[in-house]
């Protein structure tokens, strides 16, 4: 059973890196842009079929395919910000959150007529396994936890310690203020779509990694845990996002865990994250690292 807690701890850590990562990209942008991105789980979707051509298709290896994926998210996500989103800022947020439903929804259905609805994968060996004792290691999860252990500190790095990071979350905890005192909101509102379709295509992969066979349903099915981690994390909070990410992730693989309480089956994992929301909405709404407000 100690071996089996440790095989769940592990693979939370490496589902919750992906979470952490699509949801620092998703509160950024409401943070920020005040836009409530439904589309963020298909742009990790393009992200995840970006990688597949490099991969696959034009055989490269897995490291060219994930920088290349990142690179074709982040300039869709500039290009959408450019040419539609920020035309209709003035609309509202109720307007603009319905119309990154559509987009998503467009996405999805453009994926669907190129490449079908056929399951694909990346050309690794996946039964290649590696067993280091009390954790068995499938190839997508070391290649998703590698991507992670690089990534995630660079980026709270980045956040933390840049001139861009700060500005980012000055903006996204105060837009006025940090307007008043010299920062241009509007450029760092495009570094915020760059940076945020580049985590979504990052995260696009490692999910394509980590479950072994995608469809163009890939991010969508994972839409709700994204937002989830932007509500927990507190919305608009950065680290927190992150911290959410791997609090999630965690919990909802752990859950499965026999001892607890019998185990939660697999499929039932999102109802985990569920609930784990509603009791931190009950009694902590702003979130693990946001801020209470009274209005």
């Amino acid at each position: 059973m100690a071996s089996l807690l440790l095989q769940l701890i592990y693979n939370g850590l490496v589902v919750g890196a992906i979470l952490a990562l699509a949801g620092l990209g998703a509160t950024l942008v409401f943070g920020i842009q005040r836009v409530a991105n439904f589309a963020h789980g298909d742009y990790m979707t393009v992200g995840a079929y970006a990688a597949l051509l490099l991969d696959v298709t034009w055989s490269t290896n897995l490291v060219v395919a994930a920088v290349g994926a990142i690179v074709a998210t982040a300039a869709l996500a500039v290009g959408l910000h450019l040419v539609l989103l920020r035309p209709l800022r003035g609309r509202g947020l109720v307007a603009l959150s319905l119309i990154t439903v559509g987009l998503g929804l467009v996405l999805r259905d453009a994926l669907f007529l190129i490449e079908g609805s056929q399951a694909r994968q990346y050309a690794f060996n996946q039964a290649a396994v590696l067993n280091l004792g009390f954790v068995r290691i499938a190839p997508g999860e070391l290649w998703a936890g590698a991507a992670a252990v690089v990534v995630v500190p660079a980026v709270a790095a980045m956040l933390a310690w840049t001139s861009i990071g700060k500005s980012m979350r000055a903006v996204a905890d105060n837009r006025d203020l940090a307007e008043i005192s010299g920062i241009d909101t509007d450029r760092i509102g495009l570094y915020v779509w760059l940076v945020a379709g580049a985590l979504a295509g990052l995260g696009g992969t490692m999910l394509g990694l980590v479950q072994g066979v995608f469809d163009p349903n890939l991010g969508f099915n994972v839409l709700f845990l994204v937002l989830t981690v932007v509500v927990l994390g507190g919305i608009g909070n950065a680290f927190g996002a992150l911290l959410a990410g791997f609090a999630l992730g965690l919990v909802m693989e752990v859950s499965t865990w026999p001892l607890f309480f019998g185990g939660v089956p697999t499929q039932y994992q999102p109802v985990v994250g569920f609930i784990v929301l509603i009791l931190l909405l009950m009694f902590r709404p702003q979130g693990l690292l946001g801020k209470a407000q009274v209005l």
